[in-house]
């Protein structure tokens, strides 16, 4: 499928929103941890892809499960674009001038504690990456285009907390790719579903 910059812009926030939130089953409302990730779209000549991490198993927030790379937001932060991109450049090694912000999504408040400032941005390669060991296992690619097919979207549930559950997954080879990540980047399927003229094919 081609890649629809245009489109995909235009179905994106031009700022983070106040208000505008998606809430994960189970989320609470309040005394959540602002954090925000950058959601890598990877513009190679053949085919977009999505740049994710696997967390390492020792970490105490979501250990082992794939992520975009991101973080809590630090005192020294000026907006959700500094927080994205300075723990890009910390969990990965991928300088801010190979960055281009598109844009932004609702924001995504887990169940875990967070709310959440996804920042869609452009990479261009090539582009150099060193992931940090202590945080990150493994930075891969996915195909944009397989993740934004709602056909590629599995529904599960599972008892947490003594509640159950209900969050999407998108599993890729080996990957299972669940929770926050695979509700944020449903998020943006969506959008760009209600922004597509009758018949168009998404990204």
């Amino acid at each position: 499928m081609s890649f629809d910059l245009q489109r995909l812009k235009a179905s994106l926030l031009p700022h983070p929103l106040t208000g505008a939130f998606v809430t994960e089953d189970g989320a609470l409302h309040e005394a959540l941890t602002p954090a925000a990730v950058l959601f890598p779209i990877v513009r190679h000549p053949a085919r977009a892809t999505v740049l994710l991490t696997q967390r390492t198993a020792h970490l105490r927030d979501h250990a082992g499960q794939i992520s975009f790379p991101g973080g809590r937001v630090e005192a020294g932060d000026a907006s959700p674009v500094h927080t994205a991109l300075r723990e890009t450049e910390e969990e990965i090694g991928l300088a801010r001038e190979h960055v281009q912000i598109l844009g932004f999504l609702p924001e995504y408040r887990t169940g875990t504690g967070f709310r959440v400032t996804p920042v869609v941005a452009l990479v261009e390669p090539p582009f150099e990456l060193r992931p940090d060991p202590f945080e990150v296992a493994e930075v891969f690619e996915v195909p944009l285009d397989f993740l934004l097919d709602p056909g590629n979207h599995q529904q599960h549930e599972m008892h947490y907390r003594g509640s159950l559950r209900r969050y999407y997954a998108m599993p890729y080879g080996d990957y299972f790719i669940w929770g926050a990540t695979a509700g944020m980047i449903r998020s943006l399927s969506e959008r760009l579903q209600a922004s597509a003229p009758c018949g168009m094919v998404a990204l």
